[in-house]
């Protein structure tokens, strides 16, 4: 399932990559929720029909947690597998998906991410968070705790026994946290399949890499109210991966090296603070008195 906004180009290629995996055309659907962007994606379609069972959803643009359930709600299959536009699934993905829910089939099972676009100092930065998060979060693969959405697969029945993803994140963020939150909550594993791999082409301008974490910080207000009131967690446990700045620091200079391993400590740097102002700015929006 593809959830997409306004970027047609990104969308071919991933539909390009799923008709080319390994796995029976006819059994699988692959269905693309057009979240209200204002270019039709009819013609982008179009060429993969005679390859790819594809169902296209047009609807009001109302952000990713909306797009898949109005998506998921479209489903036949018993899995539900999801992935983003700007991504590419390797020709295995699918498959090595299906192998950790034939291990358990209750589990939310979550693939390896890489990003595709090695020359671009802030999409590689962002990747490196996503490996420095994984690592915290996931240090026993069978007992995972977090998955991003560019790279699951789930029970469907489960899921929309959860409720699908909270749909009051109408931010682009915290709503994959909160969803292998729930899941975990309700006595379900979160596992994790390296082995189910996607190419990440998310090119990210400076000022993009700033707004996307401090959108993060924002959506992190939500999710540790929820949290907090289902008392599936609480915020002070999660601070101390901040705080641990050994941790992500110096990551880069374990990974590259010289200007380049300056740069990407640089924007670590700059991840923290942009999303600690993100959760401070949200924090006093929320709790301003309403008219």
């Amino acid at each position: 399932m593809i959830t997409t906004y306004n970027r047609p180009g990104p969308l071919a290629s991933c539909l390009e990559a799923l008709s080319r995996l390994d796995y029976p055309a006819d059994a699988f659907e692959v269905i693309v929720v057009d979240d209200g962007g204002s270019r039709p994606l009819d013609a982008v379609v179009q060429p993969f029909r005679e390859r790819l069972g594809v169902k296209l959803i047009r609807r009001g643009h109302g952000g990713p947690a909306q797009g898949r359930n109005a998506g998921a709600a479209c489903a036949h299959g018993r899995y539900l597998a999801f992935t983003d536009d700007d991504c590419c699934p390797a020709p295995d993905w699918l498959r090595s998906l299906e192998s950790g829910l034939n291990r358990d089939s209750g589990a939310l099972v979550g693939g390896r991410t890489f990003n595709a676009l090695p020359g671009n100092l802030c999409s590689t930065a962002s990747q490196l968070i996503v490996d420095i998060v994984y690592e915290h979060y996931n240090p026993n693969p069978e007992n995972a705790r977090f998955f991003a959405t560019n790279n699951m697969a789930l029970d469907a029945g489960i899921f929309h026994g959860l409720g699908g993803f909270d749909e009051s994140f109408v931010l682009t963020a915290c709503e994959d946290r909160d969803l292998c939150d729930r899941w975990r909550h309700q006595g379900h594993r979160l596992r994790y399949a390296p082995d189910a791999r996607v190419d990440h082409y998310h090119r990210l301008s400076f000022s993009a890499f700033c707004r996307q974490h401090f959108t993060y910080g924002r959506g992190a207000v939500r999710f540790h109210r929820l949290r907090a009131q289902r008392g599936s967690g609480r915020l002070w446990r999660e601070m101390g991966f901040h705080f641990h700045a050994a941790s992500w620091l110096l990551r880069p200079f374990r990974e590259t090296s010289g200007a380049r391993a300056f740069a990407l400590a640089a924007l670590l740097v700059v991840w923290q603070v942009v999303n600690a102002a993100g959760y401070f700015y949200e924090r006093l929006r929320s709790s301003e008195p309403r008219p």
